[in-house]
């Protein structure tokens, strides 16, 4: 009876992911391009081949997962201090927490849009406090070395709401006689985090952390309206230079390829994360000797 009540989202996941990754799939071993009238033409992995040379698909790789890594770290780390907040009973928590979701709720493109003013050299309020303190301008989004961590701040700022809303889902399924328990026996709050909170939330952890990954992985439309992958190509992401192939120079074949090894890579590196998360985090049976003691 389960199975046919997952059906119809079963099929929805098979046309809409699984259908045209497929299609991704076969097209990378094709040839498929202005230079062969945009007919798909097999070319005996010469893609794949390409790939393996491109230095500045690599150099994309490497900007695109310091931009990940650094990204998701943050906000994880942020949203379960916000959550462990949030899971509080204080006045106007109600308010903070939904105030908390528009940065979630604003579309990206929106809020790049703001950020590339605020970040704007001379005319954005950055800009125009640093030169009134005599710092003197910062040109964040012509210095590659501030532009990466301008990108890195508004992504976080966007998609902590996000992550803090996943934990404080599961901060509010532990029950609370854990804690009592804990508390009776002397254990002290750093106790608690550790020995219950983080045991039982592993689970809404490992979930955020994964819709994170994927997505930061895929970033397209905050680095193109913001940065549109500069300066010098030094925020350009393999999302955004797999839309250039494609739409831009209409090399769909090499597109799909670059598409196909990008999905390999983030795949390998949930499954690291996924199991590194089992090894750091104790599940709550590992942790109840501690809570017993």
């Amino acid at each position: 009876m389960t199975v046919f009540l997952l059906l119809p989202s079963l099929l929805f996941l098979l046309v809409v992911f699984v259908g045209p990754l497929f299609r991704y799939a076969w097209l990378s071993f094709h040839a498929d391009s202005v230079m062969t009238g945009l007919i798909a033409i097999p070319n005996g992995g010469a893609n794949w081949l390409r790939l393996v040379q491109d230095q500045r698909y690599w150099q994309d790789l490497g900007q695109t997962l310091r931009f990940a890594g650094v990204s998701v770290g943050l906000e994880l780390f942020l949203a379960l201090i916000i959550a462990l907040l949030l899971d509080q009973r204080w006045r106007g928590r109600d308010l903070v927490r939904t105030l908390a979701l528009i940065p979630w709720a604003l579309p990206t493109t929106v809020m790049a849009l703001g950020w590339r003013w605020i970040f704007n050299t001379p005319y954005g309020p950055i800009d125009y406090f640093t030169n009134l303190v005599g710092i003197g301008s910062l040109n964040i989004l012509g210095d590659p070395n501030l532009t990466w961590m301008a990108t890195v701040w508004a992504d976080v700022w966007k998609t902590t709401p996000f992550a803090a809303l996943i934990l404080l889902a599961g901060l509010q399924t532990i029950p609370v006689d854990l804690y009592e328990a804990v508390r009776l026996e002397g254990g002290n709050p750093l106790i608690c985090l550790r020995r219950i909170t983080l045991p039982l939330l592993r689970p809404y952890i490992l979930l955020a952390l994964l819709f994170r990954l994927a997505q930061a992985f895929g970033v397209f439309d905050l680095i193109q309206v913001l940065t549109g992958g500069g300066p010098a190509s030094s925020t350009e992401s393999v999302a955004l230079y797999a839309y250039w192939n494609a739409l831009r120079f209409l090399d769909f074949g090499y597109s799909s390829t670059v598409i196909m090894g990008s999905f390999l890579l983030i795949s390998v590196i949930c499954l690291i994360a996924w199991i590194g998360l089992q090894i750091l985090i104790p599940t709550h049976s590992e942790s109840r000797g501690v809570i017993k003691s």
